[in-house]
Order: C-alpha cells, then structure tokens, then sequence
C-alpha cells in the first residue's frame, strides 16, 4: 500500500464517519462538522485518485465536493440572514 492509497483510505474512513454520525444522529445534515467530514474526506479521496485514477470514482469525488461546498455556503447564507 502506497502513500496515496493510504490517503484515500482515510478519506473513506471521513466519509463512511460522517454518514455513520449522520444516522446515528449524532450529527445534523447542516452541521459543520459533518460538512468538513464529508468536504475533506472527499479530497483526500480526490488526491489518491489523481495518482491511482478511476474516472467515474473521480467524478462522484467531485460532485461530492461541490454538492457539500453548496451546502456550506446555502447553510452560511443562512445564519447570516438569521441574526
């Protein structure tokens, strides 16, 4: 196992954690924490697959990216429109 499959692996590991949170309730969809579980496990993810490339791997990556980065700006928006 190389540098960047280990990489990978513990982007999984952030990702299957966040979700696990998530229906355990331990974690809400909006939350920050599961947002940058979920933000940084698909980046970690996203760097062992430039090196070990899987396309259609490395397109769910990416939308994974910026489905959650929506989230965090939708979820930003509107806390500032709350106060």
């Amino acid at each position: 196992m190389d540098i960047f499959q280990i990489i990978g692996f513990v982007g999984m590991l952030f990702i299957v954690y966040a979700y696990f949170l998530l229906q355990t309730h331990k974690a809400e969809h909006d939350s920050l924490g599961f947002q940058f579980l979920n933000l940084i496990g698909a980046i970690l993810l996203i760097i062992s697959l430039l090196v070990h490339f899987n396309l259609g791997s490395f397109l769910i990556e990416v939308f994974w990216i910026v489905i959650t980065l929506y989230g965090m700006a939708k979820n930003r928006i509107a806390s500032k429109q709350s106060l």
